[in-house]
């Protein structure tokens, strides 16, 4: 146990989070505790999820990070050789939009200046701004190994992202094609569907007429994007439809652009919607292109790549933005007299998720990943428990997605990031990890999608393929901790790409955290100005106490709603831990503290056997709720232990022998509430490191060094005893309620109280033991225990389970307002009763019920009946 010397002795009076935490940082990076360890029993490795270059810390990042930072300082405490590796992402879109705007606002136009140029600018940027969030990071505690610090444009990293594109593309599973894909307008460049956010618009359904070609009837068709129609190449019908059996093959004459175009008949249309006949631009809707390679359609693309329409269309059209153009078909339209109706139609439309634009369905060349062969693998190892998700309900969404699973465009028309090693000469093409040495081959000018390079994170981060040494000791990582969000865009790519390069999963548990959302739900943004700076609320309640808070309100991989008032629980406990630890100090003898171990039980009073059955519990219960990942289940039982049973009462209990004439007794307590605090501290570390840390300092012995380097405690069944936990919460369950008779009735604290109680000869027994206890925290002075012991004249009355507590009042209280505080008591309980008594004359629940559950219910009835009678006569002994 630790030596007290006096100069040492006392903490300060008040708990300073920003000094603190400013002090220990520093010192844990200096010390190496970051790194993994030589002699570590076995590897833990952790991958942070990389934060964009452009990114800076908000609400999300603090409750991902800090269930990160959570996971890797218990593993460091179970003796394993840690590994939380930090590292950015280049993100391509967006630092591309950062670095073309600030170049603009500059004067500079990135075409001009051209594509070395702009990457100069580029790099230039990311060296000036990049990495903040890592700065922020820090003042949340994240225990990284920062020498470690991946970006994905690093010179290895960017070697592994060119091999797996060469030895996909040598396998057959990467391809060039010309395809219909989702086309960014204003950012000019393909997006994946992932990168494609669904947002239900209210618009319009407009219904034209196409004329057959020999002017005997017309087709109705609808769209919900007029535009196109100057692309329309033919009208399709479902070969089952009679009502167009004879026009199939026949033709219609496009308005407005005078084409002919086809009738034909495709398995695709659906002839109950509409009139059951549907326009077709193969060059512009996926559907649409498939129907038009099946019969032959022209195709022709009416649009440049910012969404103004070309040189394909009617001169009059041609250069109008799309939605300009929309406005002027419909108005042609009506002018010719093919205007049907227009309907109001609410759908979902796609945006980019970078930069909000519309995303136009667009036929261009691209390079695509064949999926299938890839997905097959990664659905086996989720459906065979090898990779395990947390909460389970997104595994369904998992397997909808894997096994619906589309070819994923990674061509990117940008400059940053890592750009396609494809070269062109002529009609040939090839592919490889080096330019070809011939003159006349030119670059693939396109770049991969930032989530090619992502996929790899786990194995390309430790050096693969190259240098092997730290992947065979920390591939494959245990955890992942990331938001649902990009489920798909990430995490089942990452595991696509770790079963067929490394030929093992990347990693065997991922924990879904939930959405931060303000108290009215919505999700937190900038621009509705509900998103707090984390940084701020650092420096108001300090990093422990923000990190507690949100981790309390966080149940598993729900939502959280959010608001600055939650953080008071967490600085609330933050200052009672301290204030606890601060008075253990101050009442600690001068010298060397005997180890727990060595005291002799019978030294034990009932309090210590409590105290110390309650925490062996918690580390088995705590220990438990790591396992199943629920981090807030964890902390709440540590926080409640540390608030309530240590903080609240087993220090109320101590003062009196702290005090008190017995030196051994005295010792005994000391030496408990030193164990207990030590122990709390190592619990409550990888919640809140840096309090943590700093009362270590107070608590250790000589020969021990940082928290954070310490074993995490392990529970000893030998001090769980059940029936001391039981006779310890009855004496506390008396003392709360004559507290709560005094407080009720407003009796001065100086006052000394008699107190009869009723009831079980063992549970008065059991109290009788602690009558010391009783009497200091309930301030009492006579006390009457016994099964038959009449009820004193004139008494406040309170019922402990089963035990009727008197507090006799003359000369304490005024009568009437007991006889007021009796009454309400009695409403409360016939409230309780009458809803357990309608729950069980509810036949429905009575049949469905386990039994288990009605037992429960009915057991519970008729507690409230006893307890009800005990406090009538109560009522009536007194108004009597």
């Amino acid at each position: 146990m630790p030596e007290i010397k006096k100069s040492e002795k006392e903490l300060s009076t008040v708990y300073s989070p920003a000094q603190v935490e400013n002090k220990w940082y520093p010192i844990w990076e200096k010390s190496g505790a970051y790194k993994p360890a030589e002699n570590g029993n076995d590897s833990f490795t952790l991958m942070i999820p990389p934060p964009n270059v452009t990114g800076i810390l908000h609400m999300g990042h603090v409750l991902n990070i800090s269930i990160q930072d959570v996971l890797v300082r218990r593993a460091r405490m179970l003796g394993k050789s840690t590994l939380w590796l930090p590292g950015m992402d280049h993100a391509s879109i967006a630092t591309e939009a950062k670095v073309t705007k600030m170049l603009k606002e500059d004067g500079i136009n990135k075409r001009e200046i051209g594509r070395e140029e702009f990457l100069n600018h580029a790099w230039k940027w990311k060296e000036k701004y990049g990495g903040i969030i890592f700065q922020q990071l820090k003042k949340l505690g994240a225990s990284c190994d920062w020498d470690r610090e991946k970006f994905t444009m690093d010179a290895d990293y960017s070697k592994a992202v060119m091999k797996v594109f060469v030895q996909l593309y040598n396998d057959g599973l990467i391809y060039r094609g010309e395809r219909i894909i989702n086309w960014d307008p204003q950012g000019q460049t393909a997006l994946s569907e992932e990168e494609v956010i669904h947002k239900d618009t209210k618009g319009h359904l407009w219904h034209f007429r196409y004329p057959l070609s020999d002017g005997s009837a017309h087709l109705v068709v609808a769209t919900t994007r007029p535009e196109t129609m100057l692309g329309d190449t033919g009208v399709a019908v479902n070969p089952k439809d009679d009502r167009y059996t004879d026009l199939v093959g026949k033709t219609v004459l496009l308005p407005i652009v005078n084409r002919e175009i086809p009738i034909f008949a495709d398995d695709y249309v659906d002839m109950d919607f509409g009139t059951g006949c549907v326009k077709v631009t193969p060059a512009h809707d996926t559907n649409d292109f498939e129907m038009g390679e099946r019969n032959n359609l022209d195709i022709i693309n009416i649009f440049h790549p910012d969404a103004s329409l070309n040189e394909n269309v009617p001169k009059d059209y041609v250069g109008l933005d799309r939605f300009e153009a929309r406005k002027k078909v419909v108005e042609a339209i009506e002018t010719l007299g093919f205007l049907e109706k227009i309907e109001d139609y609410e759908h979902s439309v796609g945006h980019s998720e970078r930069t909000d634009a519309v995303v136009e369905p667009y036929l261009s060349k691209q390079w695509f990943v064949k999926m299938q062969p890839l997905a097959e693998p990664a659905l086996e190892v989720v459906k065979d428990g090898k990779v395990k998700i947390y909460p389970e309900r997104w595994v369904k969404t998992y397997n909808h997605w894997l096994e619906n699973i589309k070819d994923w465009c990674i061509s990117r028309q940008l400059w940053w990031g890592h750009r396609i090693p494809v070269w062109y000469k002529g009609d040939k093409i090839y592919c490889g990890l080096v330019e070809p040495e011939e003159d006349g081959w030119v670059q693939d000018p396109d770049v991969l999608d930032t989530w090619f390079s992502s996929w790899l994170w786990p194995f390309a981060t430790l050096g693969w393929p190259e240098k092997t040494e730290d992947l065979k000791k920390f591939y494959p990582t245990q955890d992942l901790v990331t938001g649902p969000d990009i489920i798909f865009f990430w995490v089942a790519r990452m595991i696509m790409a770790g079963l067929y390069f490394c030929k093992e999963i990347p990693f065997s548990n991922v924990y879904f955290t939930g959405i931060i959302r303000d108290k009215q739900g919505r999700k937190m943004s900038k621009s509705l100005g509900n998103s707090p700076d984390p940084l701020d609320l650092f420096e108001k309640y300090g990093a422990d106490a923000v990190r507690v808070s949100i981790l309390m309100i966080a149940p598993q991989g729900l939502d959280i709603l959010f608001s600055e008032e939650r953080l008071e629980q967490g600085r609330n406990f933050m200052n009672k831990l301290w204030n606890s630890a601060r008075f253990i100090r101050m009442n600690l003898d001068e010298g060397p503290l005997e180890k727990l171990s060595n005291l002799d039980d019978e030294k034990l009073d009932s309090t210590d056997r409590w105290i110390l059955s309650r925490l062996n519990n918690v580390i088995e219960e705590v220990d438990k709720a790591y396992s199943e990942y629920k981090m807030n289940e964890a902390i709440k039982k540590v926080y409640d232990f540390t608030r309530a049973d240590f903080c609240d009462w087993y220090i109320e209990f101590a003062k009196t022998r702290f005090y008190g004439d017995d030196v051994e007794d005295r010792k005994t307590a000391q030496i408990v509430s030193v164990h207990i605090m030590r122990i709390i501290l190592k619990l409550l570390h990888p919640y809140c490191p840096f309090i943590t840390e700093e009362l270590w300092e107070s608590f250790k012995k000589p020969e021990e060094k940082l928290l954070i380097s310490e074993t995490w405690p392990l529970s000893d069944s030998k001090w769980i005893n059940n029936d001391v936990e039981q006779d310890v919460q009855i004496l506390m369950d008396v003392i709360s309620a004559v507290r709560n008779i005094r407080a009720s009735l407003n009796v001065s604290p100086a006052k000394e109280a008699d107190l009869s109680i009723r009831g079980n000869e063992n549970m008065c027994d059991s109290l009788c033991k602690n009558e010391n206890y009783l009497q200091r925290l309930a301030k009492l002075n006579d006390i009457q225990f016994g099964e038959n012991i009449a009820k004193p004249p004139q008494s406040a009355t309170a019922v402990v389970k089963g035990l009727e507590i008197f507090v006799p009042l003359a000369g304490l209280i005024d009568i009437n307002k007991e006889v007021e505080r009796l009454e309400k008591q009695i409403q409360d309980m016939e409230g309780r009763l009458n809803a357990v008594t309608r729950k069980l004359d509810n036949q429905n629940f009575v049949e469905r019920a386990p039994e288990d559950v009605i037992t429960h219910e009915r057991n519970k009835m008729q507690n409230y009946q006893d307890d009800l009678t005990k406090l009538q006569e109560n009522l009536n002994s007194l108004q009597n």
